[in-house]
């Protein structure tokens, strides 16, 4: 039944938070901190990263990189309490109006740049989790107590049936959007300049990326001392395939529930269950106060918002003047002259 795995799943989850709180005097503030600092540290490269794809895009622009640096921590923050990655939208904002005269159509594919890397990385921590034994193969994903994995593990039907519809809506947003595709797809492959350059991209992005990947590395290592898990080399690569699988499925804050149930499972024979419980909800409250703060400075610092909710208000607005301005637009262009018989 689904209403009751999702009321399983949250009873399961205030549980942990639970034993989180009752164990808070075994952590090791000391390793959480450095956990902290070089989760910070990730972050701040990883928009570095960012910032030299945003450069490709607009070289005749000037871009402040702390700009872009407060978006993507604002972001990374907001998405860690709010579901469905709605931090996505709030970077893609804040990125806009911090590069002139560009358009959310190469923002967003300039994002895009940064999954190629998250996508080698993807599939040699998941090659890693899946070969230890003790990490959940798909099919076990429906008995993992986690309702949104559950639940589209369990309805594979279901699930491709969702895939196909938001494809065809797609295919429909395309078709009808015909008469701008050309100026769509060009501002497109703008944000996809860095691609054209491979030793560019290697340079600024991906050596970029994989120095910030060996701070999220260690912040995830000392987590688990903190926690009383353990650091270790397979500990933190089992994590760090959890979170992967945890992104896949982004319909709750941080992917809360999904990575509870899968943290329980792998690390069952490794700690107690209350010290895994602990563990799984207390990496992610850290993470998610520590980023919210930080982000929430970042706003009101920089852009000079006072919350996230005058962060989205803007937003709405800008696209609601882009879309009125386009229209306008499009109704005072010339008609095109008549052929002469």
């Amino acid at each position: 039944m689904p209403l009751a795995s999702l009321g399983d799943d949250i009873s399961s989850f205030f549980n942990a938070v639970g034993k989180f709180f009752s164990s808070l005097a075994d952590i090791h503030f000391g390793a959480l901190l450095i956990a902290l600092i070089a989760f910070g540290t990730y972050l701040t490269i990883r928009s570095r990263a960012a910032f030299h794809i945003l450069r490709a895009a607009y070289p005749q622009e000037r871009i402040e990189f702390k700009r872009i640096w407060a978006a993507y921590i604002a972001a990374y923050g907001f998405n860690n309490v709010i579901p469905a990655r709605g931090g996505d939208v709030i970077r893609l904002f804040l990125t806009k109006t911090s590069v002139p005269n560009s358009s959310y159509s190469a923002v967003a594919a300039a994002t895009f740049v940064e999954i190629i890397f998250d996508a080698t990385m993807g599939v040699f921590i998941l090659t890693f989790a899946f070969t230890q034994g003790v990490f959940p193969k798909p099919p076990d994903f429906a008995s993992l107590g986690a309702f949104d994995l559950s639940f589209f593990a369990g309805h594979l039907r279901f699930t491709l049936f969702l895939i196909t519809v938001i494809g065809v809506l797609g295919l429909a947003g395309f078709a009808l959007l015909s008469r701008r595709v050309r100026a769509f797809w060009a501002r497109v492959r703008q944000g996809l300049t860095i691609l054209r350059d491979r030793r560019r991209y290697f340079r600024e992005v991906w050596l970029v990326q994989l120095g910030a990947w060996c701070f999220r590395f260690t912040a995830f290592w000392f987590l688990l001392e903190a926690f009383n898990i353990g650091g270790s080399v397979k500990n933190v690569l089992l994590v760090l395939g959890v979170n992967a699988v945890a992104a896949a499925v982004p319909f709750t804050p941080g992917g809360a529930g999904v990575q509870q149930a899968f943290l329980v499972k792998v690390f069952a024979g490794t700690a107690s269950g209350a010290t895994v419980a602990a563990y799984s909800v207390g990496q992610q409250i850290a993470i998610a106060v520590f980023t919210l703060a930080i982000g929430f400075v970042a706003l009101a610092t920089i852009f000079q918002f006072r919350s996230f909710k005058d962060v989205i208000a803007a937003g709405r607005a800008d696209r609601e003047a882009g879309s009125a301005d386009a229209a306008e637009g499009a109704t005072a262009a010339p008609a095109a002259p008549r052929a002469r018989a």
